[in-house]
């Protein structure tokens, strides 16, 4: 199983719970598609689009069971990102993490598998 990552505010995803899918931010509606992030891209993701932000969730996704939906296309650094064009459906997760911030506006990210 490989997992990626979505963080999202946590109300955002408990909406996504009770509606039985979780359609994205407006940035990703904007993009259409939904941007994740592998265990190594989260830290670089959260600091860069989430700093200082509080009441957030890091929900862990077993790839593979997103099918074709899934595409890994080049983003920042030249990095291949997944990107699902489609709602993401509540039981392809596998565990979602609160994310917690530190004084500095930095989030504690918890150990992920890859």
């Amino acid at each position: 199983m490989r997992m990626i990552y979505k963080i999202c505010p946590a109300p955002a995803w408990r909406e996504a719970e009770r509606n039985g899918a979780y359609r994205g931010s407006a940035d990703d509606r904007r993009d259409g598609f939904i941007h994740f992030s592998t265990a190594a891209q989260v830290a670089d993701t959260a600091r860069k689009h989430f700093a200082g932000q509080t009441g957030l969730f890091l929900v862990a996704v077993d790839a593979d069971a997103l099918g074709d939906a899934l595409r890994w296309e080049v983003s920042r650094n030249d990095d291949l990102f997944p990107h699902l064009y489609g709602d993401l459906d509540p039981g392809a997760v596998t565990a979602v993490y609160d994310l917690t911030t530190r004084a500095d506006g930095s989030h504690v990210i918890p150990e992920l598998a890859p």
